[in-house]
């Protein structure tokens, strides 16, 4: 039996079965990568996700001990506010309900410690200090006109 039509006739077929499965495997193992790539990136983007919502959660929690009532009231104190009085309400009528009262003086409170203290001012001293400023001409020191000499043109 002579091999060489049948084996010459298999030739091509074999040859495109091999590239078919090279090329599927080689299409595979590149899948596979890019799979494995974004799987990484997944990762790391979770791990950041995490950590922005811890550190969401810590401002919160910051923004919430500012916003107590205590923090509010000492803070308030710091700042010179007193609680006020009791208030009064007007009515769509015009008619005004309570009796309103002013607020109680504030207490003396010592500013926190890196807050700066005011300077006083300086006084000025001297003859001008309690001289009144010199107003336009022809005013005179209570802001009137002064009388002014009439010339007639005729004369």
């Amino acid at each position: 039996m002579p091999a060489g039509p049948s084996t010459a006739a298999r030739t091509p077929f074999v040859l495109l079965v091999v590239v078919l499965l090279g090329g599927g495997l080689i299409t595979l193992l590149l899948l596979n990568s890019a799979l494995n790539e974004g799987s990484f990136e997944l990762s790391e983007l979770k791990k950041r996700t995490t950590e922005l919502t811890d550190e969401e959660q810590a401002l919160q929690r910051d923004v919430d001990a500012s916003s107590e009532p205590d923090a509010l009231a000492r803070r308030a104190r710091e700042l010179g506010m007193v609680p006020g009085g009791s208030p009064a309400f007007l009515d769509p009528d015009g008619k005004v309900r309570g009796v309103p009262s002013e607020a109680a003086p504030a207490p003396a409170v010592a500013p926190p410690p890196n807050t700066p203290t005011p300077t006083p001012t300086p006084t000025p001293t001297g003859p001008a200090a309690g001289a009144p400023a010199p107003g336009p001409v022809g005013s005179t020191p209570s802001g009137t006109p002064a009388a002014q000499p009439s010339t007639s043109p005729g004369r």
